[in-house]
């Protein structure tokens, strides 16, 4: 028996060494996948957000039609997309175009137009069709060298167009095609995968035109994507992720695949490590498969159950120590589990927020580009109104911002807003009063008021011409739950001052800021000498 001990003794401990290795590597095994499943999330965030911040511009685009009940000429057409600036701010979109519904049959009509707009003929192509619609484009922005020859082209001759365009007429929804070759419908030289999205435009029908319905489609709004670059510019940004990207519209399988990472995935770990998410964009499903490349690194190396394995065999007698080991790690695994978990979980919530943000602050820009272009005479009007109230919330974003959507000073608040307007530094003694952090809606919401107020003492009011005709003092009332921000904004040296007769949109805007979505109160006062405003909102605690 003793002489069986020393065998029985190192088969116990190389089976216990053994076991630990296999453990080790199991747990290798799991933490490089929950970490690769967090890189994967953040990839599959920002082209979510790139998409996001595309398919808004087709709604702004939608929200300046609807202003104009669908009366846009060309220029204009034009003028809106080259402030835009799309090629900078907007890369992997191809453009954004217009499509008329018209009857097969009314064929000249709109060819009509299209010579009244472009001083050219324009035929539609294909000459005939089977098809009870037609859907040619007469409008396409950024209109350059190879897209000419898509105006007139009938998209609902097109069977994956069409197929989009229907789901479009159903409802005010959009609707994205499935994978296509743009270009290549209309003969072009260099053609690129990629794929459309449509949304119905209605226009407002008269009312004496016999059994007329309220509205009526005039015609879809689509934005052309080349795949490869929209995900490029969603996938470059700092720092690089490790992972290749596959995108196939619908399930992952052969002539489905709108993308493909340049960098392939690494060879060991490639097949292993295979993440997949499945999304919706625009109505249309989406697979993604994320795997990692070369870059990825593990979050341990592979060479410690092996090492592991030979310290156990070396140590053949410390049973006890290994015994201790294997709780260390077993503890280890559970700590790093509980943390990766809460981990993603704290980012999960952190997405779901960060989306909501994102889709208030865009339902308040669809609002304000709608309101702005009503008032506006022309483009130009337009585009600088609805660009100094764009700079209006993304100054009280960025304070939210640094703050980490905490609070935002007052008096912070006010000399940013005041000094984007007047452009110069405020002298002393125009802001006086106490700190006062505000939330997140008190922020934006007076953030814009603030802009409004100033705006109109530049146009109107001596302001314009000295900035200490302007003199700004709060105060805050009251206790706890009950206190109440008190502000008064006075404008001085005018003469015969008198109450203005009819209400602009500025007035409306600061009046809906204040009274509905703070629940506070607005004065104004109008002297012989100048222009006192009071405004009175609850504090939250």
């Amino acid at each position: 028996m003793k002489k069986l001990f020393p065998i029985v003794a190192f088969i116990a401990v190389a089976l216990i060494s053994l076991t630990m290795a296999g453990f080790a590597y199991f747990a290798t095994q799991e933490a490089a996948r929950i970490k690769f499943e967090g890189t994967a999330d953040d990839a599959l965030s920002r082209i979510e957000s790139r998409i996001d911040l595309h398919l808004s511009l087709l709604r702004s685009t939608q929200a300046l039609f609807d202003a104009r009940n669908g009366d846009i000429k060309r220029g204009e057409f034009n003028a809106f997309f080259t402030a835009l600036n799309i090629d900078e701010n907007f890369a992997g979109l191809r453009g954004i175009g217009f499509l008329r519904l018209a009857k097969t049959g009314d064929e000249p009509a709109v060819e009509r137009d299209i010579l009244h707009d472009y001083g050219s003929t324009h035929p539609i192509y294909p000459a005939t069709t089977q098809q009870e619609w037609r859907t040619p484009i007469v409008l396409f922005e950024p209109l350059d060298k190879s897209s000419q020859s898509a105006i007139g082209f009938d998209m609902f001759s097109d069977p994956a167009r069409r197929l989009a365009i229907e789901k479009a007429m159903a409802d005010d929804q959009q609707h994205a095609s499935g994978l296509i070759q743009l270009g290549q419908a209309t003969g072009a030289a260099q053609t690129f995968p990629g794929f459309l999205v449509f949304v119905r435009l209605n226009v407002e029908t008269a009312p004496d035109v016999i059994n007329a319905s309220r509205s009526s489609t005039a015609g879809f709004l689509y934005a052309a994507f080349r795949a490869r670059d929209l995900f490029q510019v969603a996938l470059s940004k700092a720092p690089l992720l490790p992972v290749n990207v596959e995108v196939y519209d619908g399930k992952p399988e052969a002539g489905k695949l709108l993308f493909r990472s340049e960098a392939p995935p690494a060879e060991r770990i490639g097949a292993k490590l295979l993440a997949r998410r499945d999304i919706v964009v625009a109505g249309r499903p989406w697979t993604m498969l994320f795997r990692p490349t070369s870059a990825f690194e593990l979050p341990s190396s592979r060479a410690i159950p092996v090492m592991l394995g030979l310290f156990g065999l070396l140590l053949a007698g410390a049973i006890a120590l290994v015994a201790r080991y294997q709780e260390r790690a077993y503890d280890a695994k559970s700590a790093l589990h509980e943390a990766t978990e809460k981990s993603l979980l704290e980012k999960d919530l952190i997405l779901q927020e960060m989306k909501h943000r994102i889709k208030n602050s865009i339902t308040r820009v669809l609002a304000i580009a709608r309101q702005t272009a009503s008032q506006a005479t022309d483009v130009k009007e337009f585009s600088a109104s609805f660009s100094a109230r764009l700079q209006a919330m993304a100054a009280s974003q960025d304070m939210l911002t640094r703050s980490r959507w905490q609070k935002a000073d007052l008096g912070d608040l006010l000399r940013i807003e005041l000094g984007q307007v007047f452009g110069k530094d405020l002298p002393d003694g125009v802001l006086s009063g106490p700190q006062v952090l505000l939330d997140e809606t008190t922020t934006q919401a007076l953030g814009l008021t603030f802009h409004e107020l100033a705006t109109n003492a530049l146009k109107y009011g001596e302001a314009g011409n000295s900035v200490g005709a302007l003199k700004v003092d709060w105060s805050v009332n009251g206790r706890g739950h009950e206190r109440e921000l008190v502000l008064n904004w006075r404008e001085a040296g005018q003469k015969n001052l008198e109450a203005p007769e009819k209400t602009g949109f500025g007035t409306k805007l600061i009046d809906l800021n204040v009274t509905r979505e703070l629940r506070g109160t607005i004065a104004r006062n109008y002297h012989a000498d100048g222009l006192t405003v009071e405004i009175k909102i609850p504090l939250t605690a």
